[in-house]
Protein backbone atom coordinates (compact mmCIF):
# COMPACT_ATOMS: atom_id res chain seq x y z
CA UNK A 1 0.00 0.00 0.00
CA UNK A 2 2.81 2.12 0.76
CA UNK A 3 4.17 2.12 -2.60
CA UNK A 4 0.24 2.94 -3.82
CA UNK A 5 0.38 5.74 -2.14
CA UNK A 6 3.55 7.08 -3.48
CA UNK A 7 2.38 6.71 -6.76
CA UNK A 8 -0.59 9.03 -6.15
CA UNK A 9 1.50 11.99 -4.03
CA UNK A 10 1.85 14.04 -6.91
CA UNK A 11 -2.14 14.32 -6.34
CA UNK A 12 -1.54 15.52 -3.38
CA UNK A 13 -3.27 12.65 -1.72
CA UNK A 14 -4.51 13.31 1.81
CA UNK A 15 -5.81 9.85 3.01
CA UNK A 16 -5.75 6.74 1.17
CA UNK A 17 -7.26 3.71 3.26
CA UNK A 18 -8.05 1.25 0.21
CA UNK A 19 -7.27 1.19 -3.34
CA UNK A 20 -6.58 -2.48 -5.83
CA UNK A 21 -3.82 -1.90 -8.30
CA UNK A 22 -6.52 -1.36 -10.88
CA UNK A 23 -8.37 1.12 -9.53
CA UNK A 24 -5.19 3.20 -8.79
CA UNK A 25 -4.67 2.49 -12.97
CA UNK A 26 -7.53 4.09 -13.19
CA UNK A 27 -6.92 7.55 -10.58
CA UNK A 28 -3.23 7.55 -12.14
CA UNK A 29 -5.21 7.88 -16.47
CA UNK A 30 -6.99 10.22 -15.29
CA UNK A 31 -3.63 12.76 -13.70
CA UNK A 32 -3.10 14.15 -16.96
CA UNK A 33 -6.23 15.75 -16.98
CA UNK A 34 -5.18 17.94 -13.95
CA UNK A 35 -3.42 20.74 -16.32
CA UNK A 36 -4.68 23.20 -13.84
CA UNK A 37 -4.72 22.78 -9.80
CA UNK A 38 -8.10 20.66 -8.70
CA UNK A 39 -8.12 19.98 -4.86
CA UNK A 40 -9.48 16.89 -4.01
CA UNK A 41 -8.71 14.25 -1.26
CA UNK A 42 -9.14 10.36 -1.77
CA UNK A 43 -11.00 8.22 0.62
CA UNK A 44 -12.30 4.68 1.31
CA UNK A 45 -15.10 3.84 3.83
CA UNK A 46 -14.67 0.45 5.01
CA UNK A 47 -18.23 -0.23 6.58
CA UNK A 48 -18.47 -2.91 9.35
CA UNK A 49 -19.41 -5.80 7.02
CA UNK A 50 -16.21 -4.64 5.19
CA UNK A 51 -17.36 -4.48 1.22
CA UNK A 52 -13.78 -2.93 0.49
CA UNK A 53 -15.77 -0.41 -2.22
CA UNK A 54 -12.89 1.89 -3.57
CA UNK A 55 -13.75 5.26 -3.76
CA UNK A 56 -11.76 8.17 -4.64
CA UNK A 57 -13.69 12.09 -4.31
CA UNK A 58 -12.65 15.07 -6.13
CA UNK A 59 -13.43 17.89 -3.42
CA UNK A 60 -13.92 20.51 -6.24
CA UNK A 61 -14.66 19.35 -9.84
CA UNK A 62 -16.39 21.41 -12.50
CA UNK A 63 -18.74 19.85 -15.60
CA UNK A 64 -15.90 20.35 -17.96
CA UNK A 65 -13.18 18.31 -15.56
CA UNK A 66 -16.32 15.99 -14.78
CA UNK A 67 -16.99 15.08 -19.16
CA UNK A 68 -12.55 14.75 -19.22
CA UNK A 69 -12.92 12.04 -16.49
CA UNK A 70 -15.61 9.93 -17.76
CA UNK A 71 -14.02 9.96 -21.30
CA UNK A 72 -10.88 8.53 -19.45
CA UNK A 73 -12.85 6.13 -17.87
CA UNK A 74 -14.70 5.23 -21.54
CA UNK A 75 -16.58 1.63 -20.60
CA UNK A 76 -14.87 0.61 -17.16
CA UNK A 77 -17.29 -0.41 -14.88
CA UNK A 78 -16.77 2.68 -12.34
CA UNK A 79 -19.84 4.67 -11.14
CA UNK A 80 -19.03 8.53 -11.45
CA UNK A 81 -21.54 10.78 -9.23
CA UNK A 82 -21.45 14.55 -9.73
CA UNK A 83 -23.25 16.90 -7.69
CA UNK A 84 -21.84 20.03 -9.28
CA UNK A 85 -19.34 20.51 -6.98
CA UNK A 86 -17.72 16.96 -6.44
CA UNK A 87 -17.11 14.46 -8.05
CA UNK A 88 -16.79 10.75 -6.76
CA UNK A 89 -15.21 7.39 -8.11
CA UNK A 90 -16.67 4.36 -6.88
CA UNK A 91 -15.52 0.08 -7.75
CA UNK A 92 -18.60 -2.17 -6.63
CA UNK A 93 -17.93 -4.79 -4.64
CA UNK A 94 -19.15 -8.27 -5.13
CA UNK A 95 -22.00 -8.31 -2.79
CA UNK A 96 -22.83 -4.44 -3.87
CA UNK A 97 -22.96 -5.87 -7.79
CA UNK A 98 -24.99 -8.66 -6.79
CA UNK A 99 -27.34 -7.19 -5.01
CA UNK A 100 -28.20 -4.84 -7.45
CA UNK A 101 -28.46 -7.35 -10.36
CA UNK A 102 -30.36 -9.59 -8.06
CA UNK A 103 -33.07 -6.63 -7.78
CA UNK A 104 -32.67 -6.22 -11.47
CA UNK A 105 -33.61 -9.57 -12.37
CA UNK A 106 -36.31 -9.62 -9.71
CA UNK A 107 -37.97 -6.33 -11.54
CA UNK A 108 -37.78 -7.92 -14.89
CA UNK A 109 -39.08 -11.54 -13.19
CA UNK A 110 -42.16 -9.26 -12.27
CA UNK A 111 -42.72 -7.43 -15.60
CA UNK A 112 -42.75 -10.44 -17.31
CA UNK A 113 -45.14 -12.55 -15.14
CA UNK A 114 -47.43 -9.43 -14.78
CA UNK A 115 -47.64 -8.49 -18.33
CA UNK A 116 -45.88 -5.25 -17.77
CA UNK A 117 -44.07 -3.63 -21.13
CA UNK A 118 -40.50 -1.83 -19.71
CA UNK A 119 -37.37 -1.16 -20.95
CA UNK A 120 -34.46 -2.05 -19.05
CA UNK A 121 -31.88 0.29 -18.71
CA UNK A 122 -29.07 -0.85 -16.51
CA UNK A 123 -26.62 1.65 -15.71
CA UNK A 124 -26.78 4.07 -18.26
CA UNK A 125 -25.28 7.19 -16.97
CA UNK A 126 -27.40 9.82 -16.94
CA UNK A 127 -26.65 13.73 -16.67
CA UNK A 128 -27.91 16.80 -17.31
CA UNK A 129 -25.01 19.77 -18.12
CA UNK A 130 -27.70 22.50 -17.24
CA UNK A 131 -28.67 20.79 -13.96
CA UNK A 132 -24.85 20.27 -13.72
CA UNK A 133 -25.18 17.03 -12.11
CA UNK A 134 -24.66 12.74 -13.17
CA UNK A 135 -24.05 9.50 -12.01
CA UNK A 136 -25.02 5.79 -12.87
CA UNK A 137 -28.31 3.99 -11.06
CA UNK A 138 -27.12 0.68 -9.75
CA UNK A 139 -29.56 -0.55 -12.06
CA UNK A 140 -33.55 1.34 -13.66
CA UNK A 141 -35.95 0.88 -15.72
CA UNK A 142 -38.73 2.46 -18.46
CA UNK A 143 -42.28 1.66 -17.66
CA UNK A 144 -45.14 3.99 -18.10
CA UNK A 145 -42.26 6.05 -20.25
CA UNK A 146 -41.52 3.23 -21.89
CA UNK A 147 -43.09 4.30 -25.29
CA UNK A 148 -41.38 7.40 -25.12
CA UNK A 149 -37.85 6.05 -25.95
CA UNK A 150 -38.82 3.44 -28.10
CA UNK A 151 -36.09 3.00 -30.86
CA UNK A 152 -33.54 5.53 -29.02
CA UNK A 153 -29.59 4.56 -29.22
CA UNK A 154 -28.75 7.20 -26.89
CA UNK A 155 -31.30 9.18 -23.87
CA UNK A 156 -30.64 12.86 -23.88
CA UNK A 157 -32.42 13.60 -20.76
CA UNK A 158 -33.31 17.24 -22.12
CA UNK A 159 -35.73 16.31 -24.24
CA UNK A 160 -36.16 11.84 -23.24
CA UNK A 161 -37.73 11.28 -20.02
CA UNK A 162 -35.66 9.81 -16.71
CA UNK A 163 -36.44 6.33 -15.99
CA UNK A 164 -39.81 5.73 -14.20
CA UNK A 165 -38.10 3.38 -12.05
CA UNK A 166 -33.99 3.19 -10.17
CA UNK A 167 -32.43 1.07 -7.72
CA UNK A 168 -29.81 2.62 -5.24
CA UNK A 169 -28.03 -0.35 -3.25
CA UNK A 170 -26.83 2.00 0.00
CA UNK A 171 -24.29 -0.85 2.00
CA UNK A 172 -21.90 1.36 2.39
CA UNK A 173 -21.71 5.07 2.98
CA UNK A 174 -21.39 7.11 0.15
CA UNK A 175 -19.27 10.49 -0.67
CA UNK A 176 -21.64 12.41 -2.00
CA UNK A 177 -25.61 12.79 -1.95
CA UNK A 178 -26.90 10.46 -4.70
CA UNK A 179 -30.56 10.96 -3.59
CA UNK A 180 -30.80 14.64 -3.96
CA UNK A 181 -29.19 13.78 -7.96
CA UNK A 182 -32.47 12.12 -8.79
CA UNK A 183 -34.60 14.39 -7.63
CA UNK A 184 -32.85 16.48 -9.72
CA UNK A 185 -33.05 14.56 -12.62
CA UNK A 186 -36.82 14.12 -11.75
CA UNK A 187 -36.81 9.91 -10.83
CA UNK A 188 -40.32 9.40 -10.46
CA UNK A 189 -39.86 5.98 -7.92
CA UNK A 190 -36.61 5.27 -6.16
CA UNK A 191 -35.71 1.85 -4.70
CA UNK A 192 -33.07 2.24 -1.97
CA UNK A 193 -31.84 -0.81 -0.50
CA UNK A 194 -29.36 -0.88 2.76
CA UNK A 195 -28.64 -4.95 2.38
CA UNK A 196 -31.13 -5.76 5.23
CA UNK A 197 -34.71 -4.03 4.10
CA UNK A 198 -35.92 -2.08 0.81
CA UNK A 199 -37.47 1.37 0.76
CA UNK A 200 -39.36 2.82 -1.92
CA UNK A 201 -39.67 6.74 -2.16
CA UNK A 202 -41.58 8.27 -4.50
CA UNK A 203 -41.07 12.37 -6.21
CA UNK A 204 -44.04 14.61 -4.44
CA UNK A 205 -45.02 18.05 -5.69
CA UNK A 206 -42.28 19.64 -4.73
CA UNK A 207 -40.13 17.58 -6.30
CA UNK A 208 -38.59 16.06 -3.35
CA UNK A 209 -39.42 12.02 -1.98
CA UNK A 210 -41.46 10.81 0.28
CA UNK A 211 -41.34 7.28 1.55
CA UNK A 212 -43.86 5.49 0.27
CA UNK A 213 -45.82 2.04 1.86
CA UNK A 214 -45.73 0.60 -1.70
CA UNK A 215 -44.04 0.48 -4.81
CA UNK A 216 -46.17 2.76 -7.63
CA UNK A 217 -45.50 0.50 -10.24
CA UNK A 218 -46.06 -2.88 -8.30
CA UNK A 219 -48.64 -2.00 -5.86
CA UNK A 220 -49.57 -5.22 -5.07
CA UNK A 221 -46.04 -6.67 -4.15
CA UNK A 222 -45.10 -6.34 -0.34
CA UNK A 223 -41.86 -4.79 0.48
CA UNK A 224 -41.15 -7.22 2.99
CA UNK A 225 -41.39 -9.89 0.37
CA UNK A 226 -38.65 -8.51 -1.49
CA UNK A 227 -36.47 -8.55 1.65
CA UNK A 228 -37.06 -12.12 2.00
CA UNK A 229 -36.52 -12.75 -2.22
CA UNK A 230 -32.86 -11.08 -2.11
CA UNK A 231 -31.80 -12.85 1.53
CA UNK A 232 -32.86 -15.76 0.32
CA UNK A 233 -30.64 -15.57 -2.79
CA UNK A 234 -27.43 -16.03 -0.42
CA UNK A 235 -29.14 -19.52 0.53
CA UNK A 236 -29.91 -21.47 -2.17
CA UNK A 237 -27.83 -23.34 -4.15
CA UNK A 238 -27.97 -20.99 -7.27
CA UNK A 239 -29.53 -17.86 -9.37
CA UNK A 240 -31.53 -20.41 -11.56
CA UNK A 241 -33.12 -21.95 -8.53
CA UNK A 242 -33.53 -18.37 -7.30
CA UNK A 243 -35.12 -17.06 -10.48
CA UNK A 244 -37.52 -20.29 -10.25
CA UNK A 245 -38.74 -19.71 -6.63
CA UNK A 246 -39.23 -16.21 -7.33
CA UNK A 247 -41.23 -16.80 -10.74
CA UNK A 248 -43.12 -19.28 -8.54
CA UNK A 249 -44.30 -16.82 -5.60
CA UNK A 250 -45.62 -13.89 -7.78
CA UNK A 251 -47.61 -16.47 -10.04
CA UNK A 252 -48.99 -17.66 -6.62
CA UNK A 253 -49.37 -14.68 -4.77
CA UNK A 254 -49.62 -11.19 -7.72
CA UNK A 255 -52.08 -10.97 -10.52
CA UNK A 256 -51.94 -9.59 -14.06
CA UNK A 257 -52.62 -6.65 -14.30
Amino acid sequence: MANHKASLLGWGVTTLIFASKAFLSILNSCRELSLREVPFMTATLPPANQLNEERFLFETADWEFYESVLEKLGDRHVFATYDGRSLELTSPSWEHERCAELSGILIRLLASELGMPYRNGGSTRFKRKDLDAGLEPDRCFYFQSAGAIRGKRKIDLTIDPPPDLVIEIEMSQRLLDRVSIYEKLAVPELWRYDGKSLRVFVLDGRSKYRQADRSPTFPTLPLTQVDQFLKMSWDLSDDLAWENAVREWVRQNLKKS
